[in-house]
C-alpha cells in the first residue's frame, strides 16, 4: 500500500489562513467596540434635558397661539389677542426653561 494521505483526510491548515482568521477576529472585535453606543448616564440626562427644554418652548408658543386664537375668535380682536397671547406663551416658556435649567442635577 501507499504512505500517501487519503483525499478525505483534512489537509493541514495553511499559516496564511490562520493569520487571516486571527486578523478578521481582531477586526470584528474592534468594530463591535466602535459600534457599541457609549451613552452613559450624563449623556442620557443631557439628551432628556434638551428634549424637555424644546418641548417647553414649543408648547409655550403653541399654547399661546391657541389661546390667542380662541380669545380672538370670541372677542373679535383676532390680531391683538394673537400677538398678546403669543408673547405671554413665550414668556411662560422662558420662565419654565429658566426654572428647569436652574434645578440641581440628580
Amino acid at each position: 500500500m501507499t504512505d500517501e494521505p487519503s483525499a478525505r483526510d483534512p489537509v493541514g491548515e495553511d499559516a496564511r489562513i490562520e493569520s487571516l482568521d486571527e486578523r478578521l477576529k481582531a477586526l470584528r472585535a474592534r468594530e463591535e467596540g466602535r459600534s457599541q453606543p457609549k451613552a452613559g448616564k450624563e449623556t442620557d440626562a443631557s439628551y432628556r434635558l434638551g428634549n424637555r427644554v424644546l418641548s417647553e418652548l414649543l408648547g409655550g408658543v403653541a399654547g399661546g397661539l391657541f389661546l390667542g386664537w380662541l380669545i380672538g375668535h370670541f372677542s373679535g380682536y383676532m390680531a391683538l389677542s394673537l400677538m398678546v397671547m403669543l408673547f405671554v406663551g413665550i414668556g411662560v416658556a422662558f420662565r419654565n426653561i429658566i426654572r428647569i435649567t436652574s434645578q440641581r442635577p440628580d
